[in-house]
């Protein structure tokens, strides 16, 4: 019985999340690119400095707190409200730090505008600490229905103050009140739709539980993010906010599909593997299970959009960002490993191994520092196709112990996905060379879908794709229970 409430809880929260990411995440993209007509890339180049350090120190801000209590089996509302008042004042303190490094900052990027934009984006991570307590509380239920319908509206309400201010010709501002009207609203909706108060109830025994587990993830994030970050710190500096604007927007259309699914699986899988974690063939059966689906969506999608990169840009953004659909493939297939990077870090986590995961993250940066020096001294296509390689290199590093621990080694994962890759590959060349037709572009870019889907099903159909048969099953399964209804 414990086991199928588990499953039912499992289904609907894939459910709700992907709902999340694919509408929430989904108004906000194209929102996005309604911005991207009305804004240059010079604009989006300047925000994205900004949120280079709005990035690394939101990492700081969460602390780790909120997997420690995730994974924790009894959690009181003394851990809660001990979580809540730490997010809230570590918030306070790194902002008054931004608050006051804003100059310095707009002196090393050369653009005195930076100063007053730092500043205003720094409200998130306030805005961020208000909800981070509450979001936690939503995982740990595993109720994602909440948190959707605070996305959404808040994606839709920050989405017209957006593009409103764009119309008014407020420039780069518009960005800013985009991101700080969606962190307002949905920090509001979350905290009337859940009705959990905090208290001024602090518990050392409860820090010291969250600090002892989360303090390595924090560590291990804050290297993370910095060395993700240091791509976009190199663009902005050694060439212009115009390119990194560029950048950054290759970045996002890869994004929505990558991070977002990515998100889902860490956000259900995490707390389903916890309530698991004694069970080692049940856990092991569900972690392979979640590779090999996560890897069939991501990979295919990634590779296809890749494929018609320049077609797509051009048709929704216009010409003018053309830069970045030269870097999208390759931002693609660097990101197409990414979800066997966060999944076996994952179940670093729900082992409890906090402390291999800040040890691999160390590793990792010192491999990265490749892609960077040749970001800086050769140009930004050598660093994406380093960053290609360094993720390969990452896979192995993170597969390494979880595979010897549940006896599932990163050979047996390549194993699972390689069959995706292959289809991938497919797809890709049944595609990428219609775009050299002379023909309108958007002629050029419904013609590759309808070839690209068209190969992709007879590809699935005759090398009887496991996973493909998997997700028509479950799609049909769930269309009987809304008839049945």
């Amino acid at each position: 019985m414990q086991q199928e409430s588990l499953k039912n809880k499992t289904i609907k929260g894939v459910g709700w999340s992907a709902a999340d990411a694919f509408l929430g995440q989904g108004v906000t993209f194209i929102v996005g690119l309604v911005l991207a007509r009305l804004l240059s890339p010079d604009e989006y180049g300047l925000i994205g400095i900004c949120l280079i350090f709005n990035t690394v120190l939101n990492g700081i801000v969460d602390s780790g707190l909120s997997n420690a209590l995730i994974r924790k089996k009894n959690v009181t509302d003394e851990d809660y409200n001990t979580m809540f008042i730490t997010n809230m004042v570590i918030s306070i303190l790194l902002y008054m730090l931004l608050y006051f490094s804003s100059s310095y900052i707009s002196q090393f990027f050369q653009r005195n505008e930076l100063t007053s934009l730092i500043k205003a984006t720094g409200i998130l991570l306030f805005l961020n600490a208000l909800s981070l307590t509450h979001v936690t509380i939503l995982t740990k239920r595993i109720d994602f229905k909440t948190k959707t319908k605070a996305s959404i509206l808040s994606a839709i309400m920050s989405g017209a103050i957006g593009i409103s201010m764009a119309y008014m010709g407020l420039g780069v501002w518009a960005l800013v009140g985009q991101m700080l009207s969606k962190q307002l609203v949905y920090t509001l909706t979350i905290w009337a739709l859940i009705k959990w108060i905090p208290s001024l109830k602090f518990s050392l025994d409860a820090f010291h539980y969250m600090w002892g587990f989360g303090w390595k993830l924090l560590v291990s994030g804050l290297l993370n993010s910095i060395w993700n970050q240091l791509y976009q710190v190199v663009v902005g500096k050694f060439y212009s906010p115009a390119t990194l604007g560029q950048y950054t927007r290759a970045r996002q259309f890869s994004s929505i599909f990558s991070d977002n699914l990515t998100s889902i699986v860490q956000r259900v899988s995490y707390p389903v593997l916890s309530n698991i974690q004694d069970e080692k063939e049940r856990m092991i059966e569900a972690y392979r299970k979640v590779i090999k689906m996560t890897m069939f969506v991501t990979v295919l999608v990634l590779f296809s959009l890749g494929a018609v990169s320049e077609p797509l840009i051009h048709c929704l953004i216009g010409e003018k960002w053309h830069q970045a659909a030269l870097f999208l493939p390759l931002i693609c297939i660097s990101m197409s490993l990414y979800p066997l990077h966060a999944i076996n870090l994952n179940m670093l986590q729900v082992q409890g191994r906090s402390d291999i995961f800040l040890y691999l993250e160390i590793i990792k940066k010192f491999i990265s520092i490749g892609p960077i020096c040749i970001g800086v001294f050769v140009g930004i296509y050598w660093m994406l196709l380093a960053s290609i390689l360094t993720g390969v290199l990452s896979f192995f590093l993170n597969s390494y112990y979880t595979g010897k621990k549940l006896g599932y080694s990163s050979w047996a994962q390549l194993r699972d996905v390689a069959p995706t890759y292959g289809i991938a590959i497919i797809i890709v060349l049944s595609v990428y060379f219609i775009k050299f037709l002379p023909l309108n572009g958007l002629v050029v870019l419904i013609l590759q879908i309808f070839v690209g889907l068209i190969v992709f099903f007879l590809s699935c159909h005759f090398l009887k794709n496991e996973e493909f048969k998997d997700i028509r099953n479950i799609i049909s399964n769930l269309i009987k229970r809304k008839n049945e209804k």
